[in-house]
């Protein structure tokens, strides 16, 4: 339906507010589990340069975003390469990467932060992310708050293969991946996603919410299978390799396509290059949308509202001894919910 040149932030359409996609080079860790290089010429506390491959945004010492509250909306935190510390006022954390999902049902409201610490101080500290905001229809907008993590072994994935043997990969975060030509949702040939957390759009069947990232070899073929929710809109993220022919269509740089969701379209990756893409699907909510930085609701009052339940309650307060925390040396996964329950990756 159209193609856009791929900025920061991507554009995205209903039911998705936001998409971020972050992929810094970080140099070797210090003894702070920082980046052992000079930050000269860099705002501090607000450096999104990418001096020298990488930022450190909001970060004083380790790069992220130290503490600061969300209302109305999910995050979902796509880690594809190192290492994401998670810290929240409900008193969940985690430390998550390597092709981890991390799904936040910010709701009512929820105050966290997202540090990336650098563990490696032999080599390089490569960051690979996507981040990605999902409206709440507002009757969820002020549900309680809810901590989910995906680990990337359990995430569902399908390999196929083209008539040549050329492999496409497909993760299935959130939706059903069904086969091409299908039009039952409960179809066995289906793959379906783990189950999203109880009041997202993405839990609700007229939806229709898709997050798939794709894979695809050197010249393989894969037809991309139409949505099953009537209206739905999809959104096709184009941002690594070369080139791809998407229905005929060449498109040779990187770029946002917005795709029919009621057509299969194939996809012809080039000759060259491994290329790698993102969905974002859904059937818009179709709602107004109030925007006040970290804040989505409805209608201006409601932000005005939000406004000063935050002032007065700061969510909850925040339990932690200092606003970015980052959870020691030990590279491995795991997350404490708020009720104590540990869990790591199997």
């Amino acid at each position: 339906m159209q193609i856009k040149a791929l900025g920061f932030p991507w554009a995205t359409i209903d039911p998705f507010l936001f998409c971020a996609y972050h992929d810094d080079g970080y140099p070797a860790a210090n003894a702070q589990m920082g980046p052992a290089s000079s930050l000269a010429g860099r705002a501090i506390g607000q450096d999104f340069s990418r001096k020298d491959g990488w930022s450190m945004y909001h970060g004083q010492q380790v790069p992220g975003f130290p503490a600061h509250p969300h209302r109305g909306f999910e995050t979902v935190t796509i880690v594809r390469k190192g290492l994401i510390d998670h810290s929240d006022s409900l008193g969940a954390i985690a430390r998550f990467g390597g092709g981890d999902v991390q799904w936040l049902t910010a709701g009512k409201g929820i105050v966290h932060a997202e540090m990336f610490p650098l563990l490696n101080a032999d080599a390089g500290n490569p960051l690979e992310l996507f981040q990605i905001w999902l409206n709440l229809p507002a009757r969820n907008k002020m549900v309680a708050p809810h901590f989910t993590m995906f680990w990337s072994e359990d995430v569902p994935r399908r390999i196929e293969q083209d008539a040549q043997g050329r492999s496409t990969e497909v993760a299935v975060i959130a939706g059903r991946l069904q086969e091409v030509g299908a039009t039952d949702a409960a179809s066995s040939d289906g793959l379906s996603s783990l189950t999203p957390p109880p009041d997202s759009w993405a839990a609700q069947p007229e939806g229709d919410v898709a997050i798939w990232t794709i894979r695809m070899a050197a010249g393989a073929r894969w037809t991309l299978p139409a949505a099953l929710g009537a209206g739905t809109q999809r959104s096709l993220y184009f941002f690594k390799g070369r080139s791809v022919t998407l229905a005929g269509q060449v498109v040779s740089e990187h770029a946002a396509i917005e795709l029919r969701g009621d057509a299969a379209v194939e996809l012809v990756n080039g000759a060259e290059d491994v290329s790698e893409f993102l969905l974002l699907q859904g059937r818009p909510i179709a709602e107004p949308v109030a925007q006040y930085g970290p804040f989505v609701m409805n209608t201006q009052a409601e932000i005005a509202q939000t406004l000063a339940d935050y002032r007065q309650t700061q969510f909850g307060g925040w339990p932690w001894p200092d606003s970015a925390p980052v959870h020691g040396r030990e590279p491995a996964r795991f997350a404490r919910h708020p009720d104590g329950r540990e869990e790591r990756p199997v």
